[in-house]
């Protein structure tokens, strides 16, 4: 019998916040081990619920949830997020412009799907969140990473950008508030992100599943806002995060500027649509009940909130370590630390992070699977409590003073 392989579609496609190292994981959970999974920004096993009204609300509409609804989202819930929006600033959102997902992953892979021929060139953040870069491979695409300035906290290189851009690129990504980095762009980077775009006729891609995770006085920026009417703009979010329900998969895109020049776009996203029926239909009814009821996000993200208060202690703990240093996050749910070579000459982060996991019993994910160019840096989730985080952070240092 011939052996079945996999797609070579999937040749250079990764997800390593899910890779080996939780394949390892698990090997240890299974000889009894209790691992810290401190690798995934999964909000309920560290003890965040959802907002009582949401679940409710999706409980009440199961007996009216039991069909397929449109494909492109049930009209309550466009509706919600066109209002959002409305309330943001675009005047001019209507409902056709509001597609909802399984997630904003989900959206990710059809939008990528419905856009990208083989060999464009799309340009992508470094470090980024893994998915874009594996979806655009997976659709046949080339992601062109760009660097985000550590030195500048962690702000995209504007510079960077514009050299790597060729007649074949596509699409400009824009990771804001930023995975894995907590960077919350300014308006003038975000700006000038958009004029780049503008300037080379990209299309812009904005994740902003983190929009309202954010801290002290940084403030986050639609994309959108600056893109206008001459520049098309698809708006990436959802209630995972902020909402904590990352296991409803209830997510959107909005779609702004010149719409009458994506029709063709449009219609092949809408086919896309049709072809997976639609999304959850129960989760869809918690959007309306998330977007227009009390923001208990906003309970978290200010001092004496659980997202801000372990998010200070993450970075403030990293930058005691020797040899450490990490870029306080203004936003997001993690840690990007830096290990510098000279005190750690690490060549395989990826086996850092397994030798990690094997002596302290912590799952983190190193950095190159966020897409960054070196192997000094890894990511921390930052969801566990303040008694949990210290102890964990205490065994890497333990770890890591084995090593200087």
């Amino acid at each position: 019998m011939r052996t079945i392989r996999q797609s070579r579609k999937l040749q250079g496609v990764r997800y390593d916040v899910r890779g080996p190292i939780l394949v390892e994981a698990q090997r240890l959970e299974a000889e009894g081990h209790r691992i810290l999974k401190l690798n995934i920004g999964n909000t309920a096993p560290f003890g965040f619920e959802a907002p009582e009204a949401i679940v409710a609300g999706m409980v009440q509409s199961l007996p009216d949830a039991q069909g397929y609804s449109d494909s492109r989202g049930i009209y309550s819930a466009r509706t919600a997020v066109a209002q959002y929006y409305q309330s943001r600033g675009f005047r001019d959102a209507v409902v056709d412009d509001v597609f909802i997902g399984n997630g904003v992953s989900e959206l990710i892979n059809m939008v990528l799907q419905t856009f990208i021929d083989d060999g464009n060139e799309i340009l992508v953040p470094a470090p980024d969140y893994p998915l874009w870069t594996g979806a655009v491979t997976l659709c046949g695409g080339v992601p062109v990473h760009y660097r985000c300035d550590e030195e500048n906290g962690w702000n995209p290189d504007l510079e960077d950008i514009e050299s790597k851009i060729t007649d074949n690129t596509h699409a400009l990504v824009i990771i804001n508030p930023n995975n894995p980095t907590g960077a919350v762009y300014s308006p003038d980077i975000v700006k000038g992100l958009i004029d780049i775009a503008r300037r080379h006729d990209l299309v812009v891609m904005a994740d902003e599943i983190y929009e309202k995770i954010i801290f002290d006085d940084a403030q986050h920026h639609h994309a959108a806002t600056y893109a206008g009417d001459d520049v098309l703009c698809l708006t990436f979010s959802g209630l995972s995060k902020a909402y904590r329900v990352c296991g409803y998969r209830a997510g959107w895109v909005y779609i702004t500027g010149p719409k009458h020049l994506a029709t063709d776009f449009l219609e092949g996203l809408t086919l896309l649509a049709n072809m997976r029926m639609c999304a959850n239909v129960p989760a869809q009814h918690a959007i309306q009940t998330a977007l227009g009821g009390y923001q208990s996000v906003n309970e978290l993200v200010v001092p004496g909130g659980r997202f801000y208060e372990q998010s200070k202690l993450a970075s403030r703990l990293l930058n005691e370590i020797p040899g450490v240093s990490c870029v306080e996050p203004e936003g997001a749910l993690y840690c990007f630390p830096r290990l510098d070579p000279d005190v750690y000459p690490i060549k395989d982060d990826e086996q850092f992070v397994i030798d990690l996991l094997r002596a302290k019993k912590i799952l983190v994910t190193h950095g190159t699977g966020f897409n960054w160019f070196e192997p000094d840096h890894f990511r921390l989730v930052t969801l566990p409590d303040v008694e949990v985080l210290t102890e964990a952070i205490g065994r890497i240092d333990e770890f890591l003073a084995t090593m200087r």
